[in-house]
């Protein structure tokens, strides 16, 4: 059944086109993701849909019963309020009643019980409707989100506590259909799955956007890309509009180089002098005009970030036994690690946990309470925080930038200039001369990124890089990455990225205590479930005593193998031996082939990818050895 119909619809912002004569429909059972790069549209396509915001032209025809739920990115709250009463802070018939429910028994438990009878009332009313039901899951759903006391005031929670709360009323609210902008933002990675399953089960139609991939994959069965004032629909989760949308771009690239062969020869047919004398040739001319009007660059809208970072050498970061609490809290406890060049880190844990803290001290924002930080002297470290440090939305653009510098050293030995490198981060030179404050929150974003960039730091420390940046931003931050001649750590509970760029992590296990593992995110579960640890990936250990026991262990033996480094270091001589055998074996397959093209490249590829795989490999020997030999000196001392 259809819920919504949208028809030539249009939206622009002072100068700048955002949605030009769309038509979709929304139909029942849809779960829709929107996706785009930032500034295109699409919270503003979803509060026209949710009726916040007018559409300058277009008809929008939504069925009599088709009531909508919005949660927006920045959702309004009633300081003063419980959190149970801002929960049912809805419009509908229900909520309105829970609401004075909760009013009318918090006032009789207090004493007033002159309304002890319209209490009797209010139950009889949601008797009738059902909704004891509702109110349950109400404090279900608060407690899956990590809201335990309903009776808290919305004043005193932090902004992430907020946005669950909020979205907890829009999850409770009866709808056909439900919008959400960003619910997965300041998500540990425990949350996302349980809201994964839960959005799974609703019988309504959903339409959200979110830049996490791996929800996209498991929520959506339709995908919505905002690009260029269009809108593209693609049947399938994600991962098959990856595959329909590579499809459709070959077949623009096709259509638009016919175009160009036939502009060309129109082109040519004109400076040879072509004369409207007879009507055929006027309107040859007319349409050579509108060719060129439609003549157009294809532009994938990517970022090109192949950008020279300042010499590194052979110190970076080294931390000994660094502790770190706030008040009573432990942050960190203990905790030794030595950075290499190579060295792709994520940090993982629950939310509170110390995360942001470890990422602050080797910054230098923040100082350890005990414990050594030694730092070498070519380290340049570029922080993307998750606060948008130094923007004053007062400045244009161009000028932010220009703040850190006027010219970035490239790669290939080129320089490009500020003005330069906004345009390939999607800033139009007419962008570049704005304030700011016009910007949309996920513009703002990568503009700072770029500013950090723009400093050539040769140390990379990423706290939550993937809120509020788009998928084409995120792709190319992550082939950036692969190619960044430094160490990255990245504090993120984007499972997608984590997966994506790591070859360790660091796991906040609860109490201060941080576990090293070896791996990409997936690598990580696998690990925890070989140990036979019993607790999910974000869930901090409940047990105190446990705690207290693992705090002790830690302070006790600060520097150990984990369960994969030992195994690594015992095999790893083998491994080495078994590359540089097959890279002798290669070379003697080249000499052997060298008539047969085909043959001989396929061989000379195989070669450069051992030789890298061999690299790498002597990368590790090195780290671990120097390990094995720091655990004998402090076995010795003791």
């Amino acid at each position: 059944m259809n819920l919504i119909t949208i028809e030539n619809l249009s939206k622009n912002y002072s100068e700048k086109r955002l949605l030009e004569n769309i038509s979709i429909g929304i139909n029942e059972g849809d779960k829709i993701g929107v996706i785009g790069i930032n500034g295109t549209g699409k919270s503003t396509l979803l509060k026209i849909i949710a009726g916040v915001e007018e559409a300058d032209s277009g008809i929008i025809i939504k069925g009599n019963r088709v009531r909508i739920e919005y949660l927006s990115q920045n959702p309004d709250f009633d300081f003063n309020a419980t959190i149970l009463e801002q929960v049912f802070k809805g419009t509908s018939r229900e909520m309105e009643l829970l609401r004075e429910y909760e009013y009318t028994l918090q006032r009789v438990s207090e004493g007033d019980l002159s309304l002890n009878s319209r209490l009797i009332a209010i139950q009889s009313d949601i008797d009738n409707l059902g909704l004891w039901d509702l109110e349950s899951e109400a404090k279900t759903i608060l407690t899956k989100l990590g809201i335990n006391d309903f009776n808290l005031k919305i004043g005193t929670l932090s902004g992430g506590q907020r946005k669950r709360v909020a979205l907890a009323s829009s999850l409770i609210t009866p709808c056909e259909l439900l919008i959400l902008d960003e619910p997965t933002n300041h998500m540990d990675s425990e949350t996302i799955s349980w809201l994964e399953d839960y959005l799974n089960s609703i019988k309504g139609a959903l339409i959200m956007i979110t830049h996490d991939r791996y929800f996209l994959d498991r929520v959506t069965n339709r995908i919505m890309e905002v690009h260029g004032g269009n809108i593209y629909s693609y049947e399938g989760n994600y991962s098959l509009f990856l595959e329909k949308k590579l499809e459709r771009e070959a077949e623009e690239v096709s259509v638009q180089r016919k175009r160009e062969n036939l502009y060309r020869k129109e082109l040519a047919w004109i400076r040879r002098g072509a004369k409207a004398r007879s009507t055929k040739q006027k309107a040859r001319i007319d349409r050579f005009d509108k060719l060129k009007e439609d003549m157009v660059t294809i532009n994938d809208e990517s970022l090109e970030l192949s950008v020279l970072g300042s010499r590194l050498g052979n110190k970076i970061v080294e931390l000994y036994n660094i502790s770190k609490s706030f008040e009573n809290k432990r942050c960190i406890e203990d905790f030794s690690y030595t950075l290499l060049r190579d060295d792709r880190i994520g940090v993982v844990g629950n939310n509170g946990e110390g995360k942001s803290t470890l990422m602050k001290i080797i910054s230098g924002e923040l100082t350890q309470d005990s414990g050594d930080i030694e730092i070498g002297d070519t380290v340049k470290i570029g922080f993307f925080s998750q606060e948008n440090y130094h923007m004053d939305d007062s400045l244009r653009v161009i000028d932010y930038v220009k703040e850190v510098g006027e010219y970035l050293p490239l790669s290939s030995g080129d320089r490009i200039s500020a003005s330069q490198m906004l345009e390939r981060f999607l800033f139009s030179k007419e962008m570049q001369y704005t304030p700011i404050s016009k910007l949309s929150g996920g513009e703002k974003r990568r503009l700072y990124l770029l500013r950090i960039l723009m400093g050539a730091p040769n140390v990379l420390l990423l706290d939550e890089p993937t809120n509020d940046l788009d998928i084409t931003t995120l792709t190319i931050l992550e082939d950036f990455i692969d190619g960044f001649n430094g160490p990255v750590m990245a504090v993120s509970h984007d499972r997608y990225f984590l997966d994506r760029i790591c070859n360790n992590i660091f796991y906040y296990r609860g109490n201060g205590v941080i576990d090293r593992f070896n791996g990409n995110y997936s690598d990580f579960l696998n690990s925890l479930e070989e140990e036979a640890v019993d607790i999910s990936v974000d869930e901090p250990i409940k047990d105190s005593n446990k705690k207290d026991n693992e705090y002790k262990s830690k302070k006790e033996k600060p520097l150990k193998f984990s369960f994969n480094e030992q195994k690594e270091f015992n095999e790893i001589d083998d491994v080495i031996s078994n590359l540089e055998g097959k890279i002798t074996s290669l070379e003697k397959d080249i000499e052997s082939n060298s008539s047969d093209f085909v043959k001989l490249q396929e061989l000379i590829k195989e070669k450069e990818e051992t030789e890298m795989m061999l690299s790498e490999k002597y990368e590790r020997w090195t780290y671990l050895n120097e390990l094995a030999e720091k655990i004998e000196r402090q076995k010795g001392n003791k």
